[in-house]
């Protein structure tokens, strides 16, 4: 540690980044105590009318003889009030992973600084923390070496390709079919990095995949300090688990995509699970892709990052083809009897169903509960139905402030918006003409249940969705329940999709897929196909075989084809020569503006006025869209706009951003992210939705 310097108040100051919306950090007297080695701690100072924390990124002189700093006057810093010392500083690599986020992204730096830091480390007055405890399955024992599961012929490949690369940089798609037994590869890596004292992180898409992977780690490591962050670990949790990451007491981090910013000095080994999930993608405030970062950290530090999936995303398969990444086969199903299931594509265009499903289907679950194995029926709509109507005039169920439907939840009466959360009960009579006659429209989870219990009234059904597994302790007793098997036919929406081992499910029912082949959004066949497979793979993951049937009109359709043969790879290269075709990403780098005020005539205004600030010669690799309104043009009030940017160069399209957006802030009467006519707007680089 340095001494503090001297003559504080005349010859130094800091250089500050605050949560601000604004691109610049901040410059403030430094306090009497500060030293050189203060860079990465938090600092409390004065901002505006109040006081805020931020992280102390450069201590510098106060005035440059020379003139090669930009030093200003004493007299207009503001003095910082103190800096604190409670924590370690943050890790230089790590402000170089939040400052290139930021840079990318478009954000503010002290809004990626910040937002990695959890609330209760972010008030001006540091609260007491208790000691971080290893976390411990409740009868954990450490399994010795012959206890473990027997490796199978494609799990020791891939563990005889990465062992020997754990101490330098390499990108590495896990490519493993469903029930191939990537968790226990993961396993095995974590040990090894162990092995050589070093930290883990663990990325996993959302919360209510982590119990169960928490749980394994804890049994396979139990002495081993793990800690876990997400948006329900409570915010005085978080703040140790963060704490202990930085300090390296926690050597294992599972977490969702926010995790990827935990500071660890040790980091010597990153897992992303279902790397191909959109949930990496966060979509307020700075938006980043999680996997995209955790690649990239990997390189700064040279420590291996494995991206694991059963459906890799088309850009890491693009990655594997250019040969940025490296690509690892599991080929076979961990377990020594398990197969990938049959899959039947159910042609339903001449069938008459009831409530949906067709008599064949109807007929597979009852087989089921005839052999007592488990059942799924898949349908990625909650709710009883998407929409009501009058059969007399032909009144729908929209959403007063969306540019959407309410959806009919049967079990407490109520039309509810899924998108702004609108709710009110379900009329007893047409509001516009009276009638008593209304209809519900299509199929949820609560309608396929109630058919199912009509069918099946001896059978034990269960519904997975996010109307009844709201928080984690919900799901992991809904979990329990199937594992215990105490349940026969569950009826579930993408929560049932992925990431979960349920042994003595044999069948599943797949209803209402078509729709995703046709959606506006150019990805959907994307995420049809890897849903599709992932909640296929859910079947016959023991002894029993699997059978799966998907209902579907469209049969002859590559997809289903593609799908029909678990040929998973057939299906990405046919993706990937579309895409090059269109010109979309990956073959292309995208960035999009979005706009919205209470009237869309102010959006479009401003988009099309700040389309034109930068002349179209001065960036001939950049293309720039007109402004058109979102396809949901109303969301919770408010008018919707997007202007699209499109470039054949990453490069060229940061360097335009670079210096368009920064003329955008300095409009008339402009900040970042507010405009006049009550606009406010925001940049998302590399957008998974157009």
């Amino acid at each position: 540690m340095q001494k503090p310097l001297e003559n504080q108040a005349v010859l130094w100051r800091l250089r500050v980044a605050i949560d601000a919306p604004l691109a610049v950090n901040f410059d403030y007297l430094a306090p009497a105590d500060a030293t050189p080695d203060d860079v990465g701690l938090r600092v409390v100072v004065p901002f505006g009318t109040g006081r805020r924390v931020g992280v102390i990124l450069a201590v510098l002189p106060l005035s440059d003889p020379d003139g090669a700093l930009d030093a200003p006057d004493a007299a207009q810093l503001k003095p910082a009030e103190s800096i604190l010392r409670d924590l370690p500083p943050m890790p230089a690599d790590w402000i170089s992973l939040c400052l290139f986020a930021a840079s990318y992204y478009q954000a503010a730096p002290g809004e990626a600084l910040l937002q990695a830091i959890p609330t209760g480390l972010r008030k001006p007055d540091p609260v007491k923390r208790r000691k971080l405890t290893p976390a411990k399955a409740a009868d954990a024992a450490e399994l010795p070496n012959d206890a473990r599961p027997l490796l199978t012929a494609g799990q020791s490949r891939v563990l005889d390709d990465l062992l020997p690369r754990l101490n330098g940089y390499s990108a590495n798609l896990l490519f493993g079919i469903t029930g191939s037994g990537k968790t226990e590869v993961y396993l095995r890596l974590i040990e090894a990095a162990l092995d050589q004292g070093k930290q883990v992180l663990l990325l996993v898409p959302e919360i209510n995949l982590t119990p169960l992977l928490e749980s394994r780690v804890a049994k396979r490591f139990p002495n081993v300090p793990v800690v876990s962050l997400h948006s329900e670990v409570t915010e005085a949790a978080r703040a140790r688990h963060f704490v202990a990451a930085l300090t390296g007491d926690a050597k294992i981090v599972i977490g969702t995509r926010l995790a990827v910013f935990t500071p660890m000095p040790a980091l010597g080994l990153i897992i992303v699970d279902e790397e191909h999930d959109p949930a990496y993608k966060q979509l307020e405030g700075m938006r980043y892709h999680a996997r995209d970062l955790a690649v990239w950290r990997a390189h700064q530090l040279g420590v291996p990052v494995v991206l694991g999936s059963a459906t890799p995303s088309p850009e890491s398969w693009a990655n594997v083809q250019s040969g940025r990444y490296k690509r690892l086969d599991l080929p076979e199903r961990a377990h020594a009897d398990a197969v990938l299931p049959d899959i039947t594509l159910l042609d339903t265009r001449r069938m008459t169903l009831e409530e949906g499903l067709s008599p064949q289907l109807l007929d597979e679950l009852a087989q089921g509960l005839a052999a007592k194995e488990q059942s799924l029926l898949f349908i990625n709509r909650r709710g009883y139905a998407p929409v009501l109507t009058c059969t007399a005039c032909g009144w729908v169920s929209n959403c007063r402030r969306c540019a959407a439907h309410r959806v009919v939840h049967s079990l407490d009466r109520t039309l509810r918006c899924h998108h702004c959360g609108d709710t009110s009960p379900i009329p007893r009579q047409c509001p516009d003409c009276g009638n008593a006659d209304l209809r519900p429209l299509g199929r949820g989870t609560q309608r396929i249940e109630e058919a199912l219990r009509q069918h099946f009234p001896q059978a034990r059904i269960l519904r997975v969705d996010r109307d009844v597994a709201t928080t984690r302790k919900q799901w992991e007793a809904l979990e329990a329940q199937i594992r215990s098997q105490d349940v026969d036919i569950l009826v579930g929406t993408q929560m049932l999709a992925k990431g979960h081992d349920f042994p003595a499910l044999t069948r599943v029912g797949v209803v209402g897929a078509d729709a995703g082949l046709f959606a506006a959004d150019w990805r959907a066949p994307e995420r049809l196909f890897a849903q599709l497979m992932q909640v296929a793979g859910r079947a016959g993951r023991a002894e029993k075989p699997g059978r799966v049937i998907v209902q579907t009109e469209h049969p002859e359709h590559p997809l289903y084809q593609c799908l029909l043969r678990h040929d998973t790879p057939a299906f990405l290269d046919l993706e990937l020569t579309e895409r090059q075709r269109a010109g979309f990403p990956p073959y292309a780098a995208q960035a999009i503006v979005r706009a919205e005020a209470k009237q869309i005539d102010n959006v479009l205004e401003f988009l099309q006025r700040i389309r034109t600030l930068v002349p179209q010669e001065q960036h001939p690799d950049v293309f720039i869209y007109d402004p058109v309104p979102m396809r949901m043009v109303r969301l919770a009030g408010r008018e919707r706009a997007q202007l699209l940017l499109e470039s054949p160069s990453r490069i060229a399209l940061q360097n335009f951003l670079n210096q368009w957006l920064p003329m955008i802030s300095a409009g008339r009467g402009m900040t970042r992210g507010h405009a006049p006519g009550g606009v406010r707007w925001g940049v998302e680089v590399d957008p998974l939705e157009c």
